[in-house]
């Protein structure tokens, strides 16, 4: 299981924090969140990592030469980090969805347990870790699962048909056919500011997503500073 991690953008909503770093570089807990993702993978059994890095990518070479990732780690830049949404970069590491691979949003945290279920629970061609939705946030993915399936994916998913909110995690065997499905997404009129989670919503149209339900709280997103101070006032998420 190779993972990819999205990592591209400058994340406004940290300012004044990513004035001067990228966002999967701000610390939290004492420590990027880059780290905390990586040995989450590497906890999981992902056997290495691809990192698509945009806005200062040179700070994020330079931290992961002084940082030793506990698993294999490439670099990757997303040269249109500044002009296209989150599909740019998946877009960018879009030979990986050929095989089996873990795809996360570059500003999620989250233990190696969520990640080790995730691996191992049966899907369909592409799984979408969700969890619950107890009430929505302002940032949210919202989820519609029905039998076990995820039959849509949209941030402005109407609330009365959203049950999950994703955790910003996809996971796929081989031949999932993600890739295909990518190409023809950012393809599409405006396709480039498409979310990487829009290929999630066309191939559940298609019947093609299992829903993995995680309701352990142990993630958060860090989109905003008051997520650091939520992260820190539990020290680390729960497994």
């Amino acid at each position: 299981m190779r993972a990819v991690i999205l990592s591209a953008g400058r994340g406004s909503r940290l300012l004044p924090l990513t004035e001067m770093m990228p966002k999967c570089l701000v610390p939290v807990g004492g420590r990027a969140i880059l780290d905390h993702q990586l040995d989450a993978l590497a906890a999981a059994g992902a056997s290495a990592a691809i990192v698509v890095a945009g806005y200062r990518f040179d700070q994020v070479g330079a931290h992961l030469a002084t940082h030793q990732p506990p698993l294999p780690v490439e670099l990757r830049f997303n040269p249109f980090w500044s002009v296209s949404s989150s599909i740019g970069s998946a877009w960018i590491a879009r030979d990986a969805f050929a095989d089996a691979f873990c795809l996360i949003n570059g500003d999620t945290t989250l233990t190696g347990a969520i990640l080790a279920r995730a691996f191992a629970a049966p899907r369909a061609p592409v799984a979408l870790v969700v969890e619950p939705l107890a009430g929505a946030a302002l940032d949210d993915m919202l989820v519609r699962v029905v039998d076990g399936r995820v039959t849509a994916v949209a941030k402005s998913l109407a609330p009365e048909q959203a049950t999950h909110r994703s955790l910003g995690v996809i996971v796929a065997g081989a031949r999932s056919g993600y890739g295909a499905v990518l190409d023809r997404v950012i393809a599409a009129e405006d396709g480039i500011h498409a979310y990487h989670h829009d290929v999630v919503a066309a191939l559940a149209a298609q019947g093609q997503v299992a829903a993995i339900v995680e309701d352990s709280g142990g993630w958060v997103e860090i989109d905003r500073p008051e997520d650091i101070s939520r992260w820190d006032a539990r020290s680390a998420p729960p497994t």
